[in-house]
């Protein structure tokens, strides 16, 4: 969101951190919050059929707690202990099965969440930032460098200095230009 546009394609967890940005947060109302999971539809087993402030708030708090997670770990420190518990806690509302079903095929295993709508929500993102906050490449994780940028990104390449080249690079390529053009 560093044009007030949400980018996504990160990873899960660096797309929910993201949503709150230097120009705004995209997370301050349910239907922000609809807008953001639509974007992110095909990467969630499923998509609430409401979004209420229940879940409005529950998602803005695993998302404060991923993102102080991700600052300290990112950094090789210890994170906070609450914020460690609180993002098992969200796991642990909507235990997660492998449902079985018989197919014509044969016995198929289908990974489903217990818990309401808003704890399968939420435990289904904080999963995502579980498996991302283990992964080693979460050190690599980098801040925007546009000075009015404060999103994160996991760069392919070594690199890589913006969250996104067409919109924060292009914004520094042409300030850079206009700066070398005023000089000269």
């Amino acid at each position: 969101m560093s044009d007030g546009v949400l980018l996504v394609g990160e990873p899960l967890a660096l797309d929910l951190v993201n949503t709150r940005s230097a120009v705004g947060d995209a997370l301050a109302t349910p239907e922000g919050l609809r807008g953001w999971l639509l974007l992110e539809a095909d990467r969630l087993p499923e998509m609430p059929q409401e979004i209420t402030g229940r879940e409005l708030e529950a998602v803005r708090a695993l998302r404060e707690h991923t993102a102080r997670t991700l600052d300290h770990v990112r950094r090789g420190v210890r994170p906070r202990r609450a914020d460690i518990g609180a993002l098992n806690r969200f796991q642990r509302a909507a235990p997660a099965i492998s449902e079985l079903s018989w197919r014509e095929t044969g016995v198929v295993a289908t990974r489903r969440r217990l818990g309401s709508a808003s704890e399968r929500l939420t435990a289904w993102l904080a999963e995502a930032a579980a498996d991302f906050l283990a992964r080693p490449d979460v050190a690599k994780v980098r801040e925007c460098e546009a000075d009015d940028c404060i999103l994160l990104f996991l760069p392919a390449h070594p690199r890589r200095r913006w969250c996104s080249a067409a919109r924060c690079g292009n914004r520094a390529r042409v300030a850079r230009h206009y700066q070398r053009h005023k000089a000269g």
